[in-house]
């Protein structure tokens, strides 16, 4: 399956370097699309009483005249209603002429129950609110509670950003082209769509490949080349050592659960630095896991130099205040050319400590040979970070984890049921086979020790990132009810099983 997502603009781009490639010229791609959706709405819906098809005076109406065109030919009951004519001399103004059905204007639409909707109104590249003749079509057709068939993407919902522009259809099913869109992923877009189906219409991948697009949905297609499978001669510590910072003595657990979750992960040694006044409050815990007493920035760097930890966690539980921000910075200005810490997550308390001295932070992660910092995030977290950032109204929550982690020089998971993961180089993956019942206290302890663990055996920043968020909630969605931050790490073991025997073939 293809990974890559296009924003409008980019699919716009795909349309015209098609083209011009030939053989397809701009009719004969909007018949494939029309093709495409009539063939599915054939298959799915066989026994609709009557299928309304309503068109706009754009290329996506022209998709639906298409469809209702191959549907009459079907034999299928057609009704067609209409926004406005296509420009004169447009491919949708041919599309509009091969298609002979009666027209009705879409100002007079009504529908009938056991009836079926295809939404041929606006397409992707919608910037602004649904209004007049298509407001009311939304408004009867939810009323009427109608199935809805959309081309593209709903009518109302914005495929750079996934907003709801006012008011959208939701569509049970919505038919695609060529690649998704970011509105397909990201939330509220993506409840809107209901089942995407992507379809063939000739647009090569080469045409793809020369737009170069830098933002993924969150596959293993898109990180499995790099997931870590050890070595027949391998031992513990060329599985990578990763170190996590617990908190006091009343705060420990959230520590645990990213350790256990990183031994999980497949890193071959962890270790909990713990202050002395927690040690035997760990230590009462701990099997597996290592234990070192951590109180000061010389004990951080005395780690270091013995036992040559490759990752860390930082924050789960750990405090706010001067101590996480002066161990962060020790673990940054590490050399990672020398052999050194390969890279940092920084979490939940960690991230918060840094909310009045983020520039110091991201100078830190910026410096030449500075470990990989990865953040990861959520809403709240991001925006005492990033507060200019999370306010901008204008920005999707994909062109905020970018310029997030353009800025901060570090890896972004922008977290909730749509996470955003974004690297400073620009590429961007939206993950979407998250799970509600993640929302639990310790879940994201248990990401942020996934993805130090991925680190620590040499996964890139981004990749391991991509790949934590990923089967975290692959893990959360296998697992269903119940499911509470303990879980995770034993209910991992199935996921990344298969995903072991992937990147072995």
């Amino acid at each position: 399956m293809h990974s890559e997502l296009l924003s409008p603009a980019e699919m716009a781009e795909a349309d015209r370097l098609a083209i011009a490639a030939g053989p397809l010229d701009g009719y004969r791609l909007m018949q494939r699309a029309g093709e495409a959706v009539a063939a599915v709405v054939l298959a799915r819906y066989p026994g609709a009483k009557r299928v309304h098809v309503l068109c706009g005076p754009g290329n996506n109406g022209g998709d639906g005249y298409v469809v209702a065109r191959l549907l009459a030919e079907a034999g299928v009951d057609v009704a067609l209603w209409t926004s406005g004519e296509p420009r004169a001399g447009s491919d949708a103004a041919l599309a509009g002429a091969d298609c002979t059905l009666e027209r009705h204007l879409l100002s007079a639409f009504t529908a009938e129950a056991g009836s079926l909707v295809v939404d041929a109104i606006y397409g992707a590249g919608l910037s602004k609110p649904l209004s007049g003749d298509a407001k009311g079509a939304v408004d009867i057709v939810t009323a009427m509670n109608l199935p809805v068939v959309s081309i593209d993407l709903p009518s109302g919902v914005s495929g750079e950003s996934g907003e709801v522009l006012g008011e959208a259809f939701r569509a049970v099913l919505t038919v695609t082209f060529a690649r998704k869109k970011p509105g397909h992923l990201l939330l509220p877009g993506r409840e809107q769509c209901g089942e995407v189906v992507l379809a063939d219409i000739g647009i090569r991948d080469e045409i793809i490949n020369e737009i170069a697009p830098r933002a993924f949905e969150n596959q293993p297609g898109l990180w499995i080349a790099c997931f870590p499978a050890p070595a027949v001669d391998t031992h513990k510590y060329r599985r990578g050592h990763t170190s996590v910072f617990s908190g006091g003595p009343s705060a420990t657990g959230a520590a645990r659960l990213s350790a256990l979750a990183a031994a999980r992960s497949g890193a071959g040694a962890v270790t909990v630095l713990s202050p002395a006044n927690a040690m035997q409050v760990n230590a009462a815990h701990l099997t597996s896991i290592m234990l070192r007493k951590v109180d000061a920035i010389e004990d951080v760097h005395d780690l270091i130099g013995d036992r040559r930890p490759s990752a860390f966690v930082l924050g789960p539980g750990f405090g706010i205040g001067d101590k996480a921000r002066d161990f962060t910075l020790a673990v940054l200005a590490r050399n990672r050319r020398d052999g050194g810490v390969e890279g940092l997550v920084l979490d939940a308390d960690g991230i918060t400590s840094f909310r009045n001295a983020a520039s110091t932070l991201f100078e830190a992660a910026g410096r030449a040979g500075a470990p990989a910092l990865i953040m990861t995030p959520h809403e709240g977290e991001f925006g005492r970070l990033f507060a200019d950032i999370a306010g901008d109204k204008a920005l999707s929550k994909l062109a905020k984890a970018r310029e997030a982690a353009r800025r901060a020089n570090a890896v972004i998971v922008y977290k909730g049921a749509d996470s955003v993961i974004a690297s400073p180089d620009g590429r961007a993956a939206i993950n979407s086979n998250g799970a509600p019942w993640l929302a639990t206290a310790g879940s994201g302890d248990v990401l942020a020790g996934i993805i130090a663990g991925l680190l620590a055996q040499g996964m890139p920043a981004f990749e391991a990132a991509c790949a934590g968020v990923w089967i975290h909630a692959e893990t959360g969605s296998r697992f269903g009810p119940g499911l509470i931050a303990e879980d995770l790490p034993l209910a991992m073991v199935p996921v990344l099983r298969e995903l072991a025997e992937s990147a072995v073939r």
